[in-house]
Parts: C-alpha cells; sequence; structure tokens
C-alpha cells in the first residue's frame, strides 16, 4: 500500500513539473496577444468591441484571441469546390481552391498564399512549442500555423482555421442569346 500511494505522488510530482514547463511564463496569455495585436496598425482596424459585433464568438475566439477550433469539424476541412478563401473578418484574399491540399490534420491545408503579402507570419512560443503563427496582413486576425512538412513542390503546409476563412466560390455565368 505504501508503494501504491509514493508511486501515485511521484506521478502527481511528474505531472505538476510537466504542467509548469508547458506553460511557458514568457509566453503571452489571450488577453495580452490580443493587446499585442492592437499596437500594430493595419490596413483594416477595429476596436475589439467592432470585432465582437462583427464575428460570431467562434470567429473571435480564433480570428482575435488566437483559439483554434477543434480537429475535423471545420466548414472547409473537406470542401472540394473551386473558389476563393478569404479572411473572415476582413475579406483579404488568401488562398485558391487550386492551393488546397488533403494533409489528414484536421484542419484545411493549402500548399501556398495568392502572391502580394497577403499573409504575415510571427513566431508563436505558446504552449510550450516554437512554430509560425499566420496572420492577415490587412487586419491582423490570427488564421493558425505553417509548417515545412508540406507534401507538394512548395514543401510547405498552411495549416488554417475554417471559422478563419469565408469562401467564394466560382460563378459560371450562363448568357443566353437574345431572342428576337
Amino acid at each position: 500500500m505504501k508503494n501504491v500511494k509514493i508511486k501515485i505522488a511521484m506521478f502527481a510530482v511528474s505531472i505538476s513539473i510537466f504542467n509548469a514547463c508547458a506553460q511557458n511564463s514568457s509566453s503571452p496569455n489571450k488577453t495580452e496577444k490580443q493587446n499585442n495585436m492592437n499596437n500594430e496598425k493595419y490596413e483594416v482596424n477595429k476596436t475589439e468591441e467592432e470585432w465582437r459585433k462583427q464575428l460570431t464568438p467562434e470567429q473571435y475566439d480564433v480570428l482575435r484571441e488566437k483559439g483554434t477550433e477543434r480537429p475535423y469539424t471545420g466548414k472547409y476541412y473537406l470542401n472540394k469546390e473551386k473558389g476563393v478563401y478569404k479572411c473572415a473578418a476582413c475579406g483579404n484574399e488568401l488562398f485558391t481552391s487550386d492551393m488546397k491540399f488533403e494533409s489528414h490534420c484536421g484542419w484545411p491545408s493549402f500548399d501556398k498564399e495568392i502572391a502580394g503579402g497577403k499573409i504575415k507570419t510571427v513566431t508563436d512560443t505558446s504552449h510550450g512549442m516554437v512554430r509560425t503563427e499566420i496572420m492577415c496582413a490587412r487586419c491582423g486576425s490570427h488564421l493558425g500555423h505553417i509548417f515545412d512538412d508540406g507534401p507538394t513542390e512548395t514543401g510547405m503546409r498552411y495549416c488554417v482555421n475554417s471559422v478563419s476563412l469565408s469562401f467564394e466560390g466560382d460563378t459560371i455565368k450562363v448568357v443566353k442569346p437574345k431572342q428576337e
């Protein structure tokens, strides 16, 4: 019985140490991240109150507070339609359907962005990891992260939250001949 109590105590101490290491004290919390976003100037600048009115609670959490939607649940994860993916906050065109590929990671993945500096990258040290965050260059909203493990010739995988995107499908205009 004494050995069991010792093992339980050692397990509890191990978990505490792991949690302390994972919670990197230099990683800003959501409020600090949000305040840092507001310090930068973007083409589209709104107060957080304006963003809250415009976005759904889930969109606000991901786009403005740098949250993450659950994997395999996003609206565009399995989308195969042709069109353009835009920032859900400001409408900035970010990716085309030709750039999308199936990565089996649980979020929509793209191998490159639309040219022209549409996406800004910053180092993200949250959750005890070092990653490259991708943000909309027009409004500063969080989109997801980029990794260098993509299967296409670019070698990149832009892993994007569906909730941070809107989608505009290609439309085919049918012109009917005039009847005389």
